[in-house]
């Protein structure tokens, strides 16, 4: 099954995303700043990369410029996943180099499951 890396500097979130995808059958990694994360992206080389683009040590922008200069990343699929508004995540999601976004809080895990499968199909 596929493995999906999570960059987000909220405990919660993290469980909670990992038990709803780790339940689809997908093994999760986690990294809790931008410098594990792409760490994590490195040794892992995930299917895909669920990323909240406020983490405490770098900005969304910089993590996601970093991760495509690696070759074995360059074409990962990496997703925003943010509570900003619909429309600016959008656009933010797009001008950082993300493959699209997924808004949160997570309020139907069937949905969220549903849209991260969708993003490992493009």
């Amino acid at each position: 099954m596929s493995g999906i890396l999570v960059v987000d500097d909220n405990d919660d979130h993290i469980e909670l995303v990992s038990r709803i995808l780790s339940a689809r059958g997908y093994t999760v990694l986690a990294a809790t700043d931008g410098e594990s994360g792409l760490q994590a992206a490195i040794d892992h080389q995930p299917d895909l990369i669920l990323m909240d683009l406020g983490l405490p040590d770098v900005d969304g922008q910089t993590l996601v410029g970093w991760m495509r200069r690696v070759p074995e990343l360059s074409h990962t699929p990496i997703i925003a996943v943010t509570a900003w508004p619909p429309e600016t995540a959008r656009k933010m999601a797009e001008a950082y180099g993300c493959d699209g976004y997924i808004s949160k809080p997570i309020i139907r895990v069937t949905d969220f499951a549903d849209q991260v499968a969708a993003c490992l199909h493009r």
